[in-house]
Protein backbone atom coordinates (compact mmCIF):
# COMPACT_ATOMS: atom_id res chain seq x y z
CA UNK A 1 0.00 0.00 0.00
CA UNK A 2 2.86 2.30 0.87
CA UNK A 3 4.35 1.91 -2.58
CA UNK A 4 0.59 2.67 -4.20
CA UNK A 5 0.91 6.14 -1.80
CA UNK A 6 4.22 7.07 -3.04
CA UNK A 7 3.11 6.26 -6.93
CA UNK A 8 0.06 8.58 -6.60
CA UNK A 9 2.08 11.19 -4.55
CA UNK A 10 5.12 11.36 -6.85
CA UNK A 11 2.25 11.82 -9.96
CA UNK A 12 0.24 14.91 -7.71
CA UNK A 13 4.19 16.38 -6.75
CA UNK A 14 6.06 16.06 -10.33
CA UNK A 15 4.07 19.38 -11.61
CA UNK A 16 4.59 21.11 -8.61
CA UNK A 17 8.09 20.75 -8.84
CA UNK A 18 8.64 21.11 -12.40
CA UNK A 19 7.08 24.47 -12.27
CA UNK A 20 9.58 24.95 -9.33
CA UNK A 21 12.45 23.80 -10.93
CA UNK A 22 12.84 21.00 -8.04
CA UNK A 23 14.04 17.89 -8.02
CA UNK A 24 11.99 14.82 -6.05
CA UNK A 25 14.32 13.14 -4.07
CA UNK A 26 12.54 10.31 -2.25
CA UNK A 27 8.86 9.68 -1.05
CA UNK A 28 7.90 7.69 2.06
CA UNK A 29 4.68 6.46 3.28
CA UNK A 30 5.58 5.56 7.20
CA UNK A 31 3.89 4.38 10.58
CA UNK A 32 5.61 5.39 13.56
CA UNK A 33 3.65 4.78 16.69
CA UNK A 34 0.18 5.27 16.00
CA UNK A 35 0.49 7.63 13.46
CA UNK A 36 0.77 7.78 9.77
CA UNK A 37 3.58 10.45 8.20
CA UNK A 38 4.12 10.87 4.04
CA UNK A 39 7.43 12.24 3.78
CA UNK A 40 8.28 14.09 0.51
CA UNK A 41 12.38 15.23 0.20
CA UNK A 42 13.38 17.39 -2.19
CA UNK A 43 16.28 19.16 -3.66
CA UNK A 44 17.52 21.50 -6.33
CA UNK A 45 20.96 22.88 -7.15
CA UNK A 46 20.70 26.06 -4.78
CA UNK A 47 19.61 23.79 -2.63
CA UNK A 48 16.34 24.19 -0.85
CA UNK A 49 14.88 26.48 1.92
CA UNK A 50 12.05 26.43 4.39
CA UNK A 51 9.96 28.56 2.24
CA UNK A 52 10.33 26.30 -0.77
CA UNK A 53 9.20 23.75 1.54
CA UNK A 54 5.94 25.26 2.78
CA UNK A 55 4.86 26.21 -1.08
CA UNK A 56 5.49 22.72 -1.96
CA UNK A 57 3.63 21.46 1.05
CA UNK A 58 0.68 23.48 0.44
CA UNK A 59 0.67 22.90 -3.24
CA UNK A 60 0.80 19.05 -2.55
CA UNK A 61 -1.61 19.26 0.53
CA UNK A 62 -4.13 20.64 -2.22
CA UNK A 63 -3.61 18.58 -4.39
CA UNK A 64 -4.19 15.13 -2.04
CA UNK A 65 -6.72 16.78 -0.45
CA UNK A 66 -8.28 16.76 -3.68
CA UNK A 67 -7.70 13.34 -4.72
CA UNK A 68 -7.79 12.20 -1.24
CA UNK A 69 -6.07 8.77 -1.80
CA UNK A 70 -5.15 8.27 1.87
CA UNK A 71 -7.63 6.45 4.33
CA UNK A 72 -5.90 6.91 7.18
CA UNK A 73 -5.25 9.99 9.18
CA UNK A 74 -1.39 11.16 7.89
CA UNK A 75 1.08 14.20 8.42
CA UNK A 76 2.51 15.42 5.46
CA UNK A 77 6.61 16.86 5.47
CA UNK A 78 8.30 18.59 2.48
CA UNK A 79 11.68 18.43 3.37
CA UNK A 80 15.08 19.09 1.72
CA UNK A 81 17.07 15.92 0.96
CA UNK A 82 19.73 17.33 3.12
CA UNK A 83 23.47 16.95 3.26
CA UNK A 84 23.67 13.58 3.38
CA UNK A 85 20.50 12.68 0.93
CA UNK A 86 20.04 9.02 -0.64
CA UNK A 87 21.28 8.06 -4.04
CA UNK A 88 18.58 6.58 -5.22
CA UNK A 89 18.47 6.60 -8.62
CA UNK A 90 21.35 6.18 -11.45
CA UNK A 91 21.36 10.03 -12.20
CA UNK A 92 21.90 10.72 -8.48
CA UNK A 93 25.05 8.56 -8.95
CA UNK A 94 26.26 10.50 -12.17
CA UNK A 95 25.30 13.66 -10.18
CA UNK A 96 27.64 13.14 -7.31
CA UNK A 97 30.69 11.93 -8.80
CA UNK A 98 33.39 13.88 -7.09
CA UNK A 99 31.50 13.90 -3.86
CA UNK A 100 31.68 10.89 -0.88
CA UNK A 101 29.14 8.34 -0.39
CA UNK A 102 28.26 6.18 1.55
CA UNK A 103 27.18 2.65 0.37
CA UNK A 104 25.77 -0.49 1.75
CA UNK A 105 26.05 -3.62 -0.05
CA UNK A 106 23.37 -6.95 0.06
CA UNK A 107 26.69 -9.35 0.27
CA UNK A 108 29.96 -8.85 1.31
CA UNK A 109 32.48 -7.55 -1.11
CA UNK A 110 35.91 -8.29 -0.21
CA UNK A 111 35.07 -8.78 3.33
CA UNK A 112 32.42 -5.79 4.01
CA UNK A 113 29.34 -4.50 3.08
CA UNK A 114 30.03 -0.96 3.92
CA UNK A 115 31.89 1.36 1.60
CA UNK A 116 32.86 5.27 2.15
CA UNK A 117 34.64 6.87 0.17
CA UNK A 118 35.17 9.89 -2.98
CA UNK A 119 32.89 8.60 -6.26
CA UNK A 120 35.14 8.38 -8.97
CA UNK A 121 33.17 6.99 -11.88
CA UNK A 122 29.97 6.15 -12.86
CA UNK A 123 28.53 4.12 -16.05
CA UNK A 124 25.25 1.95 -16.61
CA UNK A 125 26.78 -1.43 -14.93
CA UNK A 126 29.28 -0.02 -12.30
CA UNK A 127 30.93 2.64 -9.91
CA UNK A 128 34.33 3.53 -9.07
CA UNK A 129 34.74 4.41 -5.42
CA UNK A 130 38.09 6.08 -4.25
CA UNK A 131 38.72 4.37 -0.15
CA UNK A 132 40.81 5.87 1.68
CA UNK A 133 42.88 3.03 3.49
CA UNK A 134 45.41 4.35 6.06
CA UNK A 135 48.12 5.68 3.90
CA UNK A 136 47.25 4.55 0.53
CA UNK A 137 43.86 4.83 -1.80
CA UNK A 138 42.22 1.93 -2.87
CA UNK A 139 39.82 1.84 -5.73
CA UNK A 140 36.98 -0.49 -5.72
CA UNK A 141 34.38 -1.52 -8.50
CA UNK A 142 30.49 -2.22 -7.53
CA UNK A 143 28.20 -3.22 -9.34
CA UNK A 144 24.61 -1.67 -9.13
CA UNK A 145 23.24 -4.69 -8.24
CA UNK A 146 24.96 -5.14 -5.31
CA UNK A 147 24.04 -1.78 -4.19
CA UNK A 148 21.51 -2.18 -1.01
CA UNK A 149 21.30 1.85 -0.17
CA UNK A 150 23.70 5.13 -0.95
CA UNK A 151 23.55 8.52 0.01
CA UNK A 152 26.46 11.18 0.10
CA UNK A 153 28.54 11.24 3.30
CA UNK A 154 30.42 14.09 5.30
CA UNK A 155 33.31 12.08 5.83
CA UNK A 156 36.42 13.52 8.12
Amino acid sequence: MASAIAKITDELISPILSELNLELVDIEFVKEGKNHFLRVFIDSPQGVDLDTCAIVSEKLSEALDEKDPIKEAYFLEVSSAGAERPLKKYDDFVKSVGKDVHLTTYEPINGSKIFEGKLEKVSRDNIVLAIKNKTREEHVTLTFEKIASGRLAIIF
